[in-house]
C-alpha cells in the first residue's frame, strides 16, 4: 500500500460495557440535549427497546417496532410519520434506524443487537420496486453507539453466524477498496481476526465477537463498497434474500474473483484468518457456524440469475478488478449452487 492515504475518523462516541443498553443511553441522550426520544426496532428486538424505553423514563415519547429488513420506503415513511406526530427530537435505534435518521433529519443513539457493524457507518439502504438504493450521509451516522454484549446472549445461533459474517464481509472489501488506509487496514484484520476466532466459539466469547463487529463497521464507515455490497443489495432488495445470510454465502466468491487483484489484502486475511486460502477459509467457516453456503438454499429461483446480473452490471461501483457481465454470471451462479470457490492461485 502506498504511504500517500487520506483517513477521515468519523466523529462518534462509543459506549461499550455489559448492561449498557439500560444504564448509558439515558445519559447518552441526556448528553446530546434529546428531550422526547422516540425507540425503534423490529419484531425480534420489541422485548429489548422496551426494556430502554424504560430506562429513558418521561424522555421517551413513544416506541415504534416497525423495522424491517431491507428498508421499504414505505416502511422508512411510517416510523417519520410516527416521529412527526410525536414531536420527537432524537431517536434510539435498537438494531436499525438509520433510514429515519436520514429522511427525519433526527439525531441518533444505536444499539446495536447483533454483529452486524453497520451502526459505525454513514451508509444508508432504501428499497422501492424491488431495487435496493443505498448513500452515504452524514446525518445517518450514530452521534453515540452503546455496545451492550448482553444483549447477544439470546441471539439465535445462526443469526450470531451470519451476521458475523456480514461483518467480517465490511472488512474484507475495506481491505482492498480504493480510498483503504494502513489505519483502515489494521482495524479490519484485527477485526476479522477477532470474529473469526469467537464466532464458532459465540457463546464463550460474546465480548471478542461485539468487539470484532464494531472494528468491521469501522472499515466499512471509512472505505468505498465494493463489488460485494453491490451484489448484496442487489439480491437483498430485488428478491428480498436475507440481508446477513446473503452476505455470508457470497462473501467468498467475490473474494476468490477479487483475490488476483489485491495481494496486500489477500496477505492481510491470510494472517487474520489463520489459512493460506482465505475465500475457502471464509466458506468453511460459514459451514462450521452451520450457516447457509448456497443461494438456492436463500431461496433464489435460478432465473434470477440474470436479473440480478443486469441490474449489477447497470451502475458502476469501486472494485480492484474489472467485472464484466460474464463474471457476475459466473459469480453468481457459483454462489447460487454453493460447491466451494476456486482454489487461490
Amino acid at each position: 500500500m502506498s504511504t500517500e492515504f487520506v483517513y477521515e475518523a468519523l466523529p462518534m462516541r462509543v459506549v461499550f460495557r455489559p448492561g449498557a443498553a439500560t444504564s448509558a443511553v439515558a445519559g447518552e441522550a441526556e448528553r446530546l440535549g434529546m428531550r422526547r426520544v422516540l425507540v425503534l426496532s423490529g419484531s425480534r428486538g420489541r422485548d429489548v427497546a422496551q426494556a430502554v424505553a424504560d430506562s429513558l423514563g418521561d424522555t421517551c415519547v413513544g416506541l415504534h417496532p416497525g423495522a424491517v429488513m431491507h428498508v421499504p420506503v414505505e416502511v422508512a415513511d411510517e416510523a417519520v410519520d410516527v416521529a412527526r406526530k410525536l414531536d420527537a427530537d432524537g431517536c434510539v435505534a435498537v438494531g436499525g434506524g438509520s433510514a429515519l435518521a436520514l429522511r427525519a433529519g433526527l439525531p441518533l443513539i444505536a444499539v446495536p443487537s447483533t454483529y452486524a457493524g453497520s451502526e459505525m457507518t454513514p451508509v444508508w439502504g432504501l428499497t422501492e420496486n424491488g431495487v435496493k438504493r443505498t448513500g452515504r450521509a452524514r446525518a445517518v451516522l450514530p452521534r453515540s453507539v452503546v455496545y451492550d454484549p448482553e444483549l447477544t446472549l439470546t441471539m439465535p445461533p445462526a443469526l450470531s453466524g451470519t451476521s458475523g459474517m456480514n461483518a467480517i464481509a465490511h472488512a474484507v472489501e475495506a481491505l482492498y477498496a480504493p480510498d483503504a488506509s494502513p489505519v483502515v487496514s489494521l482495524m479490519a484484520e484485527e477485526g476479522i481476526r477477532s470474529l473469526a476466532a469467537a464466532l464458532p466459539v459465540v457463546a464463550d466469547a460474546r465480548s471478542q465477537a461485539l468487539y470484532g463487529a464494531w472494528l468491521c463497521g469501522a472499515c466499512l464507515g471509512a472505505t468505498t463498497m465494493g463489488l460485494h455490497h453491490k451484489l448484496c443489495h442487489v439480491l437483498g432488495g430485488t428478491f428480498n434474500l436475507p440481508h446477513a445470510d446473503t452476505h455470508t454465502v457470497v462473501l467468498p466468491y467475490v473474494l476468490a474473483f477479487n483475490s488476483p487483484a489485491a495481494p496486500a489484502a489477500v496477505a492481510a486475511l491470510r494472517r487474520a484468518l489463520g489459512t493460506p486460502d482465505p475465500a475457502l477459509g471464509l466458506y468453511d467457516l460459514a459451514g462450521r457456524l452451520g450457516a447457509p453456503r448456497s443461494l438456492a438454499a436463500l431461496g433464489l429461483p435460478r432465473d434470477g440469475i440474470e436479473r440480478a446480473v443486469d441490474l449489477a452490471a447497470a451502475t458502476p461501483y469501486a472494485n480492484p478488478r474489472e467485472a464484466s457481465p460474464d463474471d457476475l454470471r459466473t459469480i453468481l451462479t457459483a454462489a447460487y449452487e454453493g460447491a466451494p470457490p476456486p482454489p487461490a492461485v
